[in-house]
Parts: structure tokens; sequence; C-alpha cells
């Protein structure tokens, strides 16, 4: 059977459709957060397949494959790459009304110009025809990012990461421009003290230094923030599962480290406390440089142990969390607001159910210095597929200005990933002429137009100042 991606998939109606043909489709992509590795956008990576390019390291397609009752030999395990595509291709038929479906049939159509559906039927044919298409110049890793035309991405990175590979990139041409973010988590993680006086081993060789203290910790954090922005870093992430502040000086953080390095467990209360004065460190040297900080909250993750123990961290096991959200939040960036050292802010919300906590905090510290300053976060992870991404850009329509709004990313490890754009251009320019079509909007096709433009590309351009 022919795939339904069409000419005007999503698009319901006739002014989406020229919303998003003359105003949308066309536009370079800026991903400011994914999870692509810079050493394979360095060496130009050829993949063998497409299960090396599409499955490896997919927590989604992981997950609906196991919730299928496949076993896991075929996802994680030893089967070979074949045979997981084609358990893959087995399993796809089924994952009807999930996101996988769409992104699916719309990442084969676009990379591949497949335009059938897969199944176990056609599997076979699927797979030897993409195989032997990422041999070709266009399929390797640069080739797959300018046939979507990325112009910026940026990585995710750790402070010890040496950033070699984003050096080379920069003297590739014909390269998209790629930058590091510079990711901190395990610079607080101190809930467990073994792994974290490992960290510091890591982080003393990047910074050259021992780190003996907690002020020897700040500064190396601080040079490391040097050294990201002598590499054209402009952004920060953290990904936690809520943020925490504490109005008094309950604790010592000298002291809190020193019991760290003795390997003794903080507790809960403790390791809260630690690690918000850190973020506000951080955060405040953020600033000072003028990046953008992002912050991911609401993931409760590894919970399935038995799994954990047999597979590892980030295998698929991680689900969202319904932790209190605005209470600290709104402590922590008024704190920061108060000296005037709140940077450029992006909050991304995984529980729905807080998704107007999240908008109307983001309002709260919008002072009129920058346009957007404090951004209301696209849909993320769970929420980015298609009424996910509706309810973010309702709620954010309702609580705040949807024109101010810097767009989507993929947040994906898969250079077949950027179809998500699409996929979000699609849905905005479908929700907007929806309006129009109802008498809800005035049918200015050339404002909505630029409000368009200015949402899926002109915003992210002007706002991190890569």
């Amino acid at each position: 059977m022919k795939t339904f991606i069409t000419d005007d998939f999503l698009l319901q109606n006739a002014f989406a459709k020229r919303l998003y043909h003359d105003h949308a489709k066309d536009l370079p992509i800026i991903d400011y957060h994914n999870h692509l590795p810079p050493a394979e956008i360095a060496q130009n990576r050829v993949f063998e397949n497409i299960s090396q390019v599409w499955l490896a390291g997919d927590h989604y397609k992981w997950r609906a494959m196991r919730a299928l009752g496949i076993d896991e030999h075929y996802i994680t395990g030893a089967a070979t790459d074949k045979e997981k595509f084609l358990k893959w291709a087995e399993t796809v038929p089924y994952t009807v009304r999930n996101p996988l479906y769409h992104w699916t049939h719309l990442e084969l159509h676009r990379y591949f110009g497949i335009d059938s559906l897969l199944s176990a039927t056609n599997a076979e044919a699927v797979y030897e025809t993409t195989s032997n298409r990422l041999q070709e110049a266009s399929h390797h890793t640069v080739g797959l990012l300018h046939q979507h035309k990325v112009e910026y991405l940026c990585t995710t990175d750790d402070p010890t990461d040496s950033l070699e590979h984003h050096t080379r990139i920069r003297t590739q041409k014909g390269t998209p421009k790629v930058y590091p973010t510079f990711r901190p988590d395990k610079a607080f993680a101190v809930e467990d003290a073994t792994a974290y006086k490992a960290y510091l081993q890591k982080l003393e060789t990047a910074v050259n230094s021992t780190i003996a203290t907690y002020a020897d910790l700040l500064q190396a954090l601080e040079n490391r923030i040097d050294y990201f922005h002598e590499q054209g870093g402009r952004l920060a992430d953290h990904g936690l599962e809520q943020l925490y502040y504490f109005d008094e000086k309950r604790y010592d953080c000298e002291k809190l480290f020193q019991q760290v390095q003795e390997g003794r467990e903080l507790t809960p209360d403790e390791v809260a406390y630690f690690k918000a004065n850190t973020l506000v460190f951080l955060c405040r040297a953020y600033h000072a440089k003028g990046w953008t900080q992002q912050f991911h909250l609401g993931a409760l993750r590894n919970n399935n142990k038995r799994l954990l123990g047999i597979l590892g961290p980030d295998t698929g096991f991680d689900s969202m969390g319904d932790f209190s959200q605005a209470k600290a939040l709104s402590r922590f960036l008024n704190d920061l607001d108060s000296t005037n050292q709140l940077a450029k802010t992006v909050l991304y919300n995984l529980n729905p159910a807080d998704d107007e906590v999240f908008a109307t905090m983001a309002g709260n510290f919008n002072d009129g210095s920058i346009k957007g300053k404090v951004q209301y976060g696209s849909a993320w992870w769970f929420l980015d597929q298609k009424d996910g991404m509706e309810k973010q850009l309702n709620t954010l329509s309702n609580m705040g200005l949807l024109s101010c709004f810097v767009g989507m990313l993929t947040d994906s490890r898969s250079f077949l990933s950027f179809p998500r754009h699409e996929y979000f251009r699609r849905i905005l320019c479908n929700l907007i002429g929806t309006d129009v079509e109802n008498g809800e909007l005035p049918a200015d096709e050339k404002w909505l137009g630029k409000i368009v433009g200015d949402i899926c590309y002109h915003n992210a351009k002007g706002y991190f100042g890569l």
C-alpha cells in the first residue's frame, strides 16, 4: 500500500497549505538541542545499514517492540542488524496512532523516497534499498544534514569533553555549523558518592588541576565554561527531576563536598541543597557569558530496576514524573533575577499536568530586555507528538506570545530525525490555518506567514546568538 505521506500531510485546509508550502517548508533548520555524536559528523560516518542509523539507541522504538512482546535479543541483544530491522518492520503496522507510525513513514519517504508502508512483507526489500542508499555521499552523516537544510545544530556535551570533534568540524568546508552545549549534570550528581568521585577525576584531567575543595570544583566548572565559549558554545542544558531552592543557608557546601569525597552518602535534602547552590553559581556564569540556559524537568528515570541491572541506564525505562515544580522553580529564577543575573532561559516540561504552570512561570521573568527572554520550551520527549505539540502551542498562545517562540528541536540521537522539524511546521501551520478557517484569525497571509517563519527559524537565529 502507498504511503499516506502526501504533500499536504497534516494540512487540513487551504490556508494551512499556503502557510506551510510558501512560508515554512523551505526554511533552514536550527536544531538547538540534540544528542548527535559530534565524532560521527567530524568523520562523516558511513552507516553500513539502516539499523545502525535508525534503531541503535532509539528508546521510542525499543519500548514499542517490548510492548509487542518482541524478545530483547532483537532489540538491544546480539541479533544481527538485519534481524533487528526485520523485527522493527514487523512492529510498525502495530504502532498505528503512536507518533512512531508517522515518523517512520515520514523518514523513509524523505530520506529514501520509499512511498509504501513498512511491514514484514516488504522489510527485506526496504532493508536492502536503504542500506545501499546509505553508501552514497548524500546519505553519509554530513549529506543527511544537508538534505534537510540543517544550518546550525547544538550537541550535548559533558564539561569533561575535549571538544576535539567540534574543533575538527569547524575546519571542514561544507559542513553545517555544529556547536557544543554545556551539560554539567554529572558535576553535581552527589547522590552516588562512588560515581561522583570517579567523575571528579575526569574533571581534574580536563582542567589539569586538583579538585580538593568545593571552591576548586566551582573554579573547574567556570574554566570549562570559558573553554566551551571559546569553542563556540552559547548554550547550557540540565536534565533534572525538578529545580531546588532553599531560602536559608541550611548546609555548608564545602562540608557536603568533603563528605562525598570521603565516600559518605548525603541525605536527599543535602543532595538537593548541593545541587541548588551549584546550579545558581553556574547560571550566574552563563549570564556573564550571554548564554542561554535550558532546563529539562520532570523525567522519572530508571524505573525498572531489574532491567536496569541487565541493560544499564538510558535503555527505555524512563517515564513522566509528578514532581512539585512551581514554588522552587519560581524562587530559583527569582534569586537569579534579583541581582539581574537571569540568563535567557528555556523551560521544558514533561508532565502535561504542569503545562500552564510552566507557561505562566516563564511570563513572570520576561522583563522587556530581550524578546522572549524566558521561553516555555517545545513539547519534549513523550510529548513531542501531534497532540503534545498542539497542546504546547495552545498553552503558549493562551498564556504568553506564540509569536516569540523559538520553535522545535529534535532532542534526538538519530541522523534521520530531522523530519520532526517538518512535522512540527505542518502542525503549526495547520493550527493557525484552522483558526483562519474558523474565522478566529484574519486571513492575512503576509502577516501570519511572517509569524510562522519567525517561529520556525528567525526567532531561534536571533535568540541563541550562534
